[in-house]
């Protein structure tokens, strides 16, 4: 498993695997201010953290890690997302 320092946060996708602090996440999406922004991150199935996880971009430049050679179906999670938006 290769880790690579995130040190672009425009270059996050959703169907990418990413570490931080020793547990794989998934990109969910940025909210904030233009100067503060945030990112959000779930965890992945079968990690021992359960709550999205948001952090700022210094954060995110010093203790993110993009995981090389693992991916999630960007679609089926658009799927979930349109089912969880319905009820």
């Amino acid at each position: 498993m290769n880790l690579s320092l995130v040190n672009d946060a425009t270059l996050l996708t959703q169907s990418k695997v990413y570490q931080i602090d020793l547990t794989l996440y998934r990109y969910r999406h940025k909210n904030g201010t233009i100067n503060a922004p945030k990112y959000t991150f779930r965890p992945m199935a079968g990690q021992r953290k359960k709550k999205d996880l948001t952090i700022n971009r210094n954060s995110l430049l010093t203790r993110c890690y993009e995981v090389q050679g693992m991916s999630t179906n960007a679609s089926v999670l658009s799927q979930s997302s349109l089912q969880l938006s319905i009820f």
